[in-house]
């Protein structure tokens, strides 16, 4: 079915219209409330000490959890795509993938404080070995792992599909053993695939704030994020604490435009003939 011009040109004004009164709006209202009062005053509250250690966190827990769970995504893709094991458990497995998705992130930070909180199934043991989980890093680069947990997989599995396992096939009749096979062929044919994964990962990385509230002591030094922080000075009350929020969120805004950058720059490869 065809559609004509007119009717083309009215969804995309609709959609326009859409993401402007819901995204672009929104967003616009939060940079010009940031500077209202000036890029000094703006710049004083991004650089205060709770500002920048919340940011460096923010960076520390992404850094922890993309490259893990981009580790898990391939070898789990491969296991979907690629695996010889029973229809059943790759089932399964591929349905337990999308629970992230589909259960919620206060949920999941509430499940992480019953098994590894110190009165829940493994905490006893780790404080009585010194280690802290829940209200402490760690416990949030958790919480984060498991609600990034599926993008790479979903973005991988796919492309192994398309371009099937006759190259591989032709490897290992060469002579190659499974990780040269791995480096030199599967590696380099899902390379885009895997890029936009880390790219979506990264992003929900960045963004988490539901689970991460729950495990997190909300410490500023500590266990304070930029989500956190927007929320914790959102919580206050003054002018002043407004202020502060609306440019903690301008600079989680801009660590976001970077991603959405990154995403824009991947897709079209994304698409090229492989």
């Amino acid at each position: 079915m065809r559609i004509s011009r007119r009717a083309t040109l009215s969804l995309r004004g609709i959609a326009l219209l859409y993401l402007t009164l819901l995204l672009l709006l929104p967003l616009g209202v939060v940079f010009a409330r940031t500077f209202e009062h000036g890029l000094g005053v703006a710049w004083g509250w991004v650089t205060t000490p709770a500002a920048i250690s919340a940011f460096w966190l923010t960076v520390l827990v992404a850094v922890i959890a993309v490259p893990l769970n981009t580790i898990f995504g391939v070898s789990c893709a491969l296991a979907l795509v690629r695996g010889r094991g029973r229809r059943r458990t790759r089932a399964l497995l591929d349905a337990l993938i999308d629970l992230p998705f589909v259960v919620s992130p206060v949920i999941v930070g509430l499940a992480l404080v019953l098994v590894y909180g110190e009165t829940g199934w493994f905490g006893d043991w780790f404080h009585h070995h010194g280690i802290r989980i829940i209200y402490a890093p760690a416990g949030m680069v958790l919480a984060t792992i498991f609600v990034s947990l599926p993008f790479v997989v979903r973005e991988v599995a796919p492309v192994l599909i398309e371009v099937g396992d006759e190259q591989e096939q032709e490897a290992a009749t060469l002579g190659a053993s499974g990780w040269q096979t791995f480096w030199r062929v599967t590696l380099p044919s899902i390379r885009w695939g895997v890029a936009y994964g880390v790219v979506l990962t990264t992003a929900r990385a960045l963004g988490e704030i539901g689970a991460v509230l729950v495990v997190s002591s909300n410490v500023a030094g500590s266990t304070l994020t930029l989500p956190l922080l927007v929320y914790q000075r959102d919580s206050q009350v003054g002018s002043q604490a407004i202020t502060g929020a609306y440019a903690a969120a301008t600079e989680l805004a801009v660590m976001s435009l970077i991603v959405l950058i990154a995403m824009t720059v991947l897709g079209p490869r994304r698409d090229e003939p492989r």
